[in-house]
C-alpha cells in the first residue's frame, strides 16, 4: 500500500529523515530501507500466522484480543486508532502539498487561507487534504469491491511511474557519487531535552550522523514508508480465502515494496551526492540537478496518485479497528452495524472520515509523523509477543501458515522494533504515552463495563 510513500509520493521526508534539514542525514539510504524491511519482515511473518489463524477483521487488535485478553488488546486497538487515524491525515497534508505544486505549475493557485495551516496567517485549512479524506470515506462506504477496482488502477500507475524513475535514473548515476557507501560517522552533541533520542536521555548514548550507527537511525524514520502492510490483515473478514490470501498479500507486498524502495533510493544517491540532495524533493530536483526537469513533472504526478491509494488503505483499517472494538463493545455498539446494501461498517468509516478530514484541514502534522512509527513498532511487539503466548495456550489451533523458528524468530522481532522505538525522540514517547493514558481513562470508564466480555460475566450461568 505505501509504494509511492518513500519514493515517490512522500520524498519531502522519506530521503532525508523525514523533514530535517540536510546535515541529518543518517548512513545510506538503500541500506536504511533494507533495516527497516527486515524488521517489518520479521513482524510480517507473525502477522501473517495470526490472520490465517484467527482471519477476522480488527489485525492486531483482534489477534492480541485472542491471545492476550481483553485489557491488552483495548491497548493495542487504542494504539492503532492513533497510528491509523493521524496516518491518513499526514499523508492526506502530503497528498495536498503535490497537487499544490501541479496547480501551481498550471497557472492555478488556491487562495491562502484554503492551502493548509502552514505558512498561514490568521485561518488556514488544507481544502485538498480535507477533500480528499471525505471522497475516499465515500469510496469505501460503497464497498470493498469498487474500492479495490480503484486501488488496482492506481498501484498500476504508481508502479510505472516509479519504474520509469529507476530506469531512467540509472542512466544518470556516477559512480563517484557513492564513495564513500557508507559515510565516515559524524558525531552528534550530546543533549538532554525532549527532542533528543529517548535512548541519549536513558544511558547517554548519542546517535551519530553517518557511519554504521546512523543506519540504524535513519532506518527508525524510513520505517513510516512500511506502514501499510499489517492493514492487509485488518481487512481479512473480508477476504475470500484468508488462511491462504492474507499471508500472501502481506509477505509479498512487503518484499516488493522493499525492492522498490531500494532501487530508487540507489538510483537518487547515485543521480546526485547525498549532501546536495535537497530535503523538499530530493527525487525531483535530482533529476532537474542532471538537466532533466522534465521528470518534476511526473514525480510530482506520481506522488499525488501514490497518496492518493495510501490514503484509502489507512483509512480502510482504521475503520476496520474501530468496528471490531465495536462489536466487542469496548466501543459503542452503534459503530458494529454494517450497511444493509453495501455490507460495509459505514458508521466508523463515515464518522472516522469526518473527524480524520478536520483534523487534516486545519493541521500541521508533519513534526507528529513519528508518532505513526512508534505505534506500529508497539503493535508489532504485542504480535510477536502474542505469538508465543498463543502458541503455548492453544497449540491445537488450526495454523495455515506458521511462524518460523518460534520463539527465537519472534523475540528477535521484539527486540529489533524496540530498538528502533528507542532511536526516536522522547517527545514522541511522550506524545505516544499521553494517548494511551487517554486510552485506559475510555477503557475504565466505558469498555470495560460495556464489553461482550463483562456481559458474559454478568449473566447467571442457567440463563438463556
Amino acid at each position: 500500500p505505501h509504494l509511492a510513500h518513500a519514493t515517490l509520493a512522500d520524498e519531502r521526508g522519506q530521503f532525508v529523515a523525514a523533514g530535517d534539514d540536510p546535515s541529518r542525514r543518517h548512513g545510506h539510504l538503500p541500506l536504511s530501507f533494507v533495516v527497516a524491511g527486515v524488521v517489518c519482515g520479521l513482524a510480517a511473518l507473525c502477522y501473517a500466522e495470526f490472520a490465517s489463524t484467527v482471519p477476522v477483521a480488527g489485525s492486531a487488535y483482534t489477534f492480541s484480543y485472542a491471545s492476550l485478553g481483553e485489557f491488552p488488546a483495548w491497548i493495542i486497538g487504542w494504539d492503532l486508532v492513533l497510528e491509523l487515524a493521524l496516518g491518513t491525515a499526514v499523508v492526506a497534508v502530503g497528498w495536498s502539498g503535490y497537487v499544490h505544486s501541479l496547480l501551481d505549475n498550471a497557472g492555478w493557485h488556491l487562495p491562502a487561507y484554503l492551502s493548509g495551516r502552514d505558512g498561514a496567517h490568521g485561518f488556514g485549512f488544507d481544502i485538498l487534504a480535507a477533500a480528499l479524506v471525505l471522497v475516499l470515506t465515500a469510496i469505501l462506504v460503497v464497498g470493498m469491491k469498487l474500492s479495490a477496482r480503484v486501488t488496482s488502477v492506481v498501484v498500476a500507475i504508481k508502479v510505472a511511474v516509479v519504474l520509469v524513475v529507476i530506469i531512467a535514473g540509472a542512466f544518470f548515476i556516477h559512480s563517484g557519487n557513492y564513495s564513500p557507501f557508507i559515510p565516515p560517522k559524524e558525531a552528534v552533541p550530546a543533549g538532554g531535552n525532549l527532542k533528543a533520542p529517548l535512548i541519549q536521555l536513558m544511558i547517554g548514548w548519542a546517535p551519530s550522523n553517518f557511519g554504521v550507527m546512523g543506519i540504524f537511525t535513519a532506518a527508525s524514520v524510513v520505517f513510516f514508508a512500511f506502514i501499510g502492510f499489517d492493514v492487509v490483515a485488518t481487512a481479512a473478514e473480508e477476504t475470500r480465502n484468508p488462511q491462504r490470501d492474507v499471508p500472501r498479500g502481506i509477505i509479498g507486498s512487503l518484499i516488493i515494496c522493499t525492492l522498490l524502495y531500494v532501487a530508487v533510493a540507489i538510483v537518487v544517491t547515485g543521480m546526485q551526492k547525498y549532501r546536495d540532495l535537497s530535503v523538499d524533493a530530493p527525487l525531483a530536483d535530482a533529476f532537474k540537478a542532471t538537466g532533466h526537469p522534465w521528470f518534476a513533472g511526473l514525480i510530482s504526478f506520481g506522488a499525488a496518485v501514490g497518496l492518493t491509494t495510501v490514503c484509502m488503505i489507512l483509512l480502510l483499517g482504521q475503520s476496520r479497528v474501530f468496528f471490531a472494538m465495536s462489536r466487542d463493545g469496548l466501543l459503542p455498539r452503534f459503530f458494529s452495524h454494517t450497511h444493509p446494501k453495501f455490507r460495509t461498517p459505514y458508521r466508523p468509516t463515515i464518522l472516522l472520515g469526518v473527524i480524520i478530514a478536520i483534523v487534516a484541514g486545519f493541521t500541521s502534522l508533519s513534526e507528529l509523523a513519528e508518532l505513526v512509527n512508534i505505534g506500529t513498532l508497539f503493535a508489532f511487539i504485542v504480535v510477536a509477543i502474542s505469538v508465543i503466548i498463543l502458541r503455548n495456550t492453544r497449540p491445537d489451533l488450526e495454523r495455515s501458515f506458521r511462524t518460523p523458528w518460534v520463539p527465537v524468530l519472534p523475540i528477535v522481532s521484539v527486540l529489533a522494533s524496540l530498538w528502533l522505538m528507542l532511536n526516536l525522540p522522547a517527545e514522541t514517547w511522550l506524545r505516544f504515552a499521553v494517548w494511551m493514558v487517554i486510552g485506559f481513562f475510555v477503557y475504565f470508564l466505558y469498555g470495560r463495563t460495556h464489553s461482550r466480555l463483562a456481559r458474559q460475566q454478568r449473566t447467571p450461568v442457567d440463563a438463556p
